[in-house]
């Protein structure tokens, strides 16, 4: 093997698919990136054997190709070499089957390779189906909701999100146990198969920082025990988590008692003031008290108390009064859009629903905390 390429093409194209390497990785050989280079271009792969991406630059966006040939490199140093390169031309050169020479006019550097005979056999094949999403939406949709998956492995399934197709609507729900993410969508056309599927969510994160091209399509590939997105001349395969997701459908209440109808922004700014003196608490306690048009937002620590005050509109004057999560809501406002947003309550043990004023498609809801 031996090629010339154009420093910031493959060092793009390297970055995306190191996204697959685990430091956590026990085999060897799943340690290296792939190069296969052939006559219509370069397949540049890497697996953790959770998540594989296969990343293809085409023949025209090589300098020049002298010699095909397929070895895996270790990725330990391969980013920082491309990286620190001096020239915009780097030129890749394979001596004695398993080392390579990579270099310019002024730098060299030989490394000892892997033997591609030794990578496992993967595949990529594409599903007869597939789904296709705007990047921007599917990009939306994770941002949306990826915030509330669990970070605890004592509940696998929890730190995953749990994609749902019926006919033309795809729901994304994700959740902790204490706060809940759900984002709908309305496909073009209904996709044939009924689907109820969890997603690491450690790996639709990675996909999030590959997708960059928003008006790119991104056509999504469901198996019985995978999944794939294709982006551009990219393929990003992920293994899914097995098991039923809880149902979540009857988590979110229907019936509220107070409805507060506020400005995003504003509300928002509330919180965060109040929360500045809990910041040190693990779980930056605020507590929010409503009498007629006006909310009392307040925190209390051992340096002091604050009370911030905001007027809005709501459908009943009662008193009411509730504690929560300022982190979480303060989270959950962050993936609304528009202007406005309308909050649901009922009781102090129920939940908090939160909702665009002009967009149904995103629900947040977080569960209060009891301070007594």
């Amino acid at each position: 093997m031996k090629f010339s390429i154009n420093k910031n093409t493959i060092l793009e194209q390297l970055t995306n698919v190191s996204k697959a390497i685990s430091p956590r990785n026990i085999i060897p050989i799943l340690n290296g990136i792939k190069f296969d280079l052939g006559e219509k271009g370069l397949y540049l792969m890497a697996s953790d054997s959770d998540l594989t991406i296969e990343s293809f630059i085409p023949a025209k966006d090589i300098e020049e190709i002298d010699a095909d040939g397929t070895i895996i490199i270790q990725s330990k140093y391969i980013l920082d070499i491309i990286k620190k390169m001096p020239s915009d031309i780097i030129n890749f050169e394979v001596i004695d089957n398993l080392k390579i020479v990579i270099y310019t006019d002024t730098s060299k550097y030989n490394l000892n390779c892997l033997n591609s005979m030794d990578y496992p056999q993967i595949d990529l094949s594409l599903a007869p189906n597939h789904i296709t999403l705007k990047a921007g939406e599917l990009k939306k949709m994770i941002r949306q909701t990826i915030f509330a998956i669990s970070t605890q492995e004592s509940r696998p399934l929890l730190t995953g999100i749990n994609l749902k197709i019926n006919g033309n609507v795809i729901e994304c729900v994700a959740t902790d146990s204490y706060r809940l993410a759900k984002k709908t969508l309305t496909l073009d056309e209904p996709y044939s198969e009924a689907v109820d599927i969890v997603i690491p969510g450690k790996n639709i994160n990675e996909l999030d920082k590959i997708i960059t091209d928003e008006e790119e399509n991104v056509d999504i590939h469901i198996f019985a025990n995978k999944i794939m997105f294709k982006y551009k001349d990219i393929l990003f395969q992920s293994n899914l988590l097995n098991g039923a997701y809880p149902n979540t459908s009857n988590l979110i209440p229907t019936d509220f008692i107070h409805i507060i109808n506020t400005k995003l922004d504003d509300y928002y700014a509330s919180i965060d003031r109040a929360a500045l003196l809990t910041q040190s608490k693990d779980r930056n306690i605020v507590k929010l008290e409503a009498k007629g048009n006006e909310l009392c937002i307040s925190s209390f620590a051992e340096i002091g108390k604050v009370e911030d005050r905001l007027i809005v509109e709501r459908n009943n004057d009662e008193d009411m009064s509730i504690s929560f999560s300022a982190k979480y809501m303060m989270d959950a406002l962050r993936t609304f859009d528009g202007e406005d947003i309308v909050i649901f309550m009922n009781t102090d043990s129920k939940p908090i629903v939160i909702k665009s004023a002009t967009d149904e498609s995103l629900i947040q809801l977080i569960l209060p905390i009891k301070t007594y």
